[in-house]
């Protein structure tokens, strides 16, 4: 038993121990107050009374065939009570309450590939499921980690493939044509419609493969690929020839920004009195992130290696439908399709 001169030093708001109860229950029963307690044990005498006060149990004994009803404190009635308490202190994990939330989310991500936060920002959008009936982004995420749903980490779209490498800038390369710093700064800042980010994705190395032609605009993030026939000038002169011609075609296509590769050599001619073209400076493709990053969402499909040949033009245009139908965060969850059909809509109107 501990002694007065012998007290214990505690964190303020450290909960009670069994052993400390334990040695409640044979100091009480010895006779001493709780203050006396209180000291040996380097709590507050109040923290003692409280204690004492749940940990007490009725005992009934039998003595010459009669019911005497006593009352003592019990180290182990005063544990069960604390741990009774604090399983219900604790909010409880609802996730019998968002079961059909689940399903809905492990199909989205794992046959139409959306991520988890475009998932909750399209039920909370669209007002699919009451909010006690679905999980916040966070809570998604971790129940994936957690092993709770039929999905794994490599099943969401970019989570395994953050790139740590830093940036190295080099100088000796040609910059094609007008550089990317005469820019407007409209175009900067993504508060007008028409100006757009292009790139080549290949798929094999093989100098016969077809490619493919990726354009992004900025502002709706509205994706439009092209399967050419190669990496060359004139492949990619004859698909930008093409937008060229559509209806509209100066206020659709306002500005693009190219890298310096040989492939858009000829993109500032092709697209003169259309378009103003912009090339980005040499080795910064992050100067056409937003295009580099559909690229990247492109590769979840058409992987680094594949035969671009065997892909057809059909699903080419599936995967192109389900980039621009899939709902986007910055846009308050509406798709790039939405956005575009408003931008085309007040053309036509105007």
């Amino acid at each position: 038993m501990m002694q007065l001169n012998e007290p214990v030093l505690r964190n303020k708001g450290q909960h009670l121990t069994l052993s400390e109860r334990i040695e409640i229950q044979s100091m009480n029963r010895q006779g001493f107050s709780n203050r006396h307690i209180a000291k040996c044990l380097g709590r507050s005498h109040s923290t003692i009374n409280n204690e004492i006060k749940r940990g007490t149990a009725q005992q009934v004994k039998l003595v010459n065939q009669k019911k005497r009803y006593t009352q003592s404190y019990f180290a182990e009635t005063g544990q069960a009570i604390y741990a009774k308490n604090r399983e219900a202190s604790r909010k409880p994990y609802k996730l019998y309450q968002v079961d059909k939330f689940l399903e809905f989310a492990t199909h989205k991500i794992k046959e139409e590939r959306w991520s988890p936060d475009a998932v909750v920002g399209y039920a909370q959008v669209n007002g699919l499921f009451e909010k006690h009936e679905r999980v916040c982004t966070k809570s998604l995420y971790r129940t994936i980690d957690e092993g709770l749903m039929d999905l794994m980490n490599m099943d969401l779209l970019l989570k395994l493939r953050r790139n740590t490498r830093k940036r190295r800038v080099r100088d000796h390369k040609r910059v094609l044509g007008t550089s990317i710093d005469q820019r407007p700064e409209c175009v900067n800042e993504r508060v007008e419609f028409g100006h757009w980010e292009v790139d080549t994705v290949i798929g094999s190395k093989r100098k016969e493969e077809p490619v493919l032609l990726t354009l992004v605009e900025r502002v709706t993030r509205y994706t439009i690929i092209l399967k050419i026939e190669g990496k060359t000038e004139a492949a990619v002169y004859g698909a930008m020839s093409q937008l060229a011609c559509l209806p509209n075609a100066s206020q659709l296509f306002k500005t693009m920004t190219a890298d310096n590769g040989s492939e858009f050599a000829g993109l500032e001619a092709c697209m003169k009195g259309i378009s103003e073209v912009y090339f980005a400076h040499p080795y910064s493709s992050w100067e056409r992130g937003t295009n580099e990053k559909h690229n990247g969402i492109l590769r979840r499909f058409i992987p680094k290696g594949s035969l671009l040949s065997n892909i057809t033009s059909n699903t080419i245009r599936r995967i192109n439908q389900w980039m621009n139908n899939l709902p986007r965060k910055i846009h308050n969850y509406l798709t790039p399709s939405d956005l575009l059909y408003q931008y085309i809509s007040e053309l036509i109107t105007t």
